[in-house]
């Protein structure tokens, strides 16, 4: 906190909910009780010129205090069907090859964040490479957005 309010500039909290649970949950510790209300204060206090950003992929049990204290809070959702073609055909870049369908790739992608499907595709490309091919063959690329599926507990496909 000493650092934001001497020092201008952007100070990100990646995975925000690991501080900022709801106070009162079963699981509530008393101690990370203490941080989020410190946090809070600060937040309520604060004149500095730095821009605070909390991210999580868990909004639904921050605390509600919090949102009253960001000026704006902005929503993520998972891709769109276009968005996840777009995102496979550009992460795979020249290792798509010819006989691996977008259309059944979207399919199998479904429910899955950005990045979920962005390692899905590395670990695909990698696999590859160590298996000495020039392309991403369809049923590797099936396999790898299973394994995340399966990796981040999401059922489906």
């Amino acid at each position: 906190f000493d650092a934001i309010a001497e020092t201008r500039g952007v100070y990100l909290f990646d995975e925000f909910d690991a501080i900022g649970g709801e106070r009162g949950r079963e699981n509530d510790v008393g101690e990370m009780r203490r941080v989020l209300n410190a946090f809070l204060q600060f937040i309520e206090q604060d004149d500095s010129q730095s821009l605070i950003v909390a991210a999580t992929n868990s909004p639904r049990i921050l605390d509600q205090a919090l949102f009253r204290r960001f000026d704006d809070v902005l929503y993520y959702d998972l891709p769109g069907p276009e968005a996840v073609r777009q995102l496979i055909e550009n992460r795979l870049g020249q290792f798509r090859g010819r006989g691996l369908s977008l259309a059944t790739a979207v399919k199998e992608a479904e429910g899955l964040s950005h990045a979920e499907i962005t390692q899905a595709c590395d670990d695909a490309v990698k696999e590859a490479i160590l298996s000495d091919r020039e392309t991403v063959t369809a049923t590797s690329l099936k396999k790898a957005l299973a394994e995340r599926r399966q990796a981040y507990g999401k059922h489906g496909r």
